[in-house]
C-alpha cells in the first residue's frame, strides 16, 4: 500500500532521526515515520477496518461542548493552526466518549473538548513554537493526537454551562499541569479527580504533565495521518 509522503513535514522528521535509512512512500520498516496525507488511502482503510474511521464527534454527541482553541489565536502559538473548529476522532474513541457523557450526565456534568484528531502539520507547527516534548509532541515521533486517539478535554455543569475550576487553564505549560501536583484546594483536587477516574474508566490513559490530556488505549494501531478537517467533512 502506497503512503504519501509529506515532504517538507517528514524532511524536518527525517533530520532529527539520523538512524533513518531514507523517507520514501513505501511502508518498509517499522521504525519509519509515514502519515497518511491523501484521502484515498484514508477511506481505503476505513473500508478495510470501520475503526480507522475519523468521526466528527459534535455529531455524534449533539450535547457536548467544543472549545477548539487551535481554530482562534487564543492558544499558546498565537495563531489559527486549524481550518475549522473541528473534534474528529476514531470511531472506538467516539464510543467511549459516548459513555463517558452518558455517565457525567446522572451528575449533572459533562465534557468539554479543547482538541481532538490534530492533523500531522499542527505537530510540526507546535514544535517549532515550543519545543520542549514534555508538552509538545516530537515531529520525528508523530503524536496521539495525529492518530485520531488523544482527547484534551474538560468538565462543565451542565446546569451553568460553566467549566469546572482545574489545577490550570488549558496549555498552561506549568508543573501545576501536572497529575503529581497536589498543592492545590480540596475541590479542585476533587474536579481533576472525577475527570480521570472517568476517563480511566471507559479506556483512557492520563499523560502525566497534562491533566487536560488523554489517550486512548490501543492508540498503536493506527496511522498518523495529515489530512485537513475540510477533507474529512467531504
Amino acid at each position: 500500500m502506497k503512503i504519501k509522503s509529506l515532504s517538507v513535514y517528514l524532511l524536518l522528521a527525517c533530520l532529527f532521526l539520523a538512524s533513518f535509512p531514507s523517507c520514501d512512500n513505501t511502508r518498509q520498516e517499522n521504525d519509519q515515520l509515514y502519515v497518511i496525507s491523501d484521502v484515498a488511502t484514508y477511506h481505503e482503510l476505513v473500508k478495510r477496518d470501520s475503526a480507522n474511521q475519523l468521526v466528527n464527534v459534535e455529531s455524534l454527541i449533539p450535547d457536548i461542548v467544543l472549545d477548539i482553541r487551535y481554530a482562534t489565536t487564543n492558544n499558546f502559538t498565537g495563531k489559527k493552526i486549524y481550518n475549522s473548529p473541528a473534534a474528529f476522532v476514531r470511531k472506538p474513541v467516539a464510543d467511549a466518549l459516548i459513555k463517558i457523557q452518558q455517565e457525567l450526565s446522572n451528575e449533572s456534568l459533562g465534557l468539554k473538548v479543547f482538541d481532538a484528531y490534530r492533523p500531522y502539520a499542527a505537530t510540526v507547527q507546535f514544535y517549532e513554537v515550543y519545543p520542549d516534548t514534555n508538552f509538545v509532541a516530537a515531529p520525528w515521533k508523530g503524536s496521539v493526537h495525529n492518530r485520531g486517539c488523544a482527547v484534551d478535554v474538560t468538565l462543565i455543569d451542565l446546569t451553568t454551562k460553566q467549566d469546572l475550576e482545574m489545577p490550570t487553564p488549558f496549555d498552561d505549560f506549568s508543573e501545576k499541569a501536572a497529575h503529581t501536583y497536589n498543592d492545590l484546594p480540596e475541590y479542585i483536587l476533587s474536579n481533576r479527580q472525577i475527570l480521570k477516574d472517568v476517563m480511566i474508566k471507559y479506556g483512557f490513559t492520563p499523560y502525566e504533565f497534562e491533566w487536560w490530556h488523554y489517550d486512548f488505549r490501543g492508540w498503536e494501531k493506527y496511522d498518523l495521518m495529515d489530512i485537513s478537517f475540510n477533507e474529512l467533512n467531504n
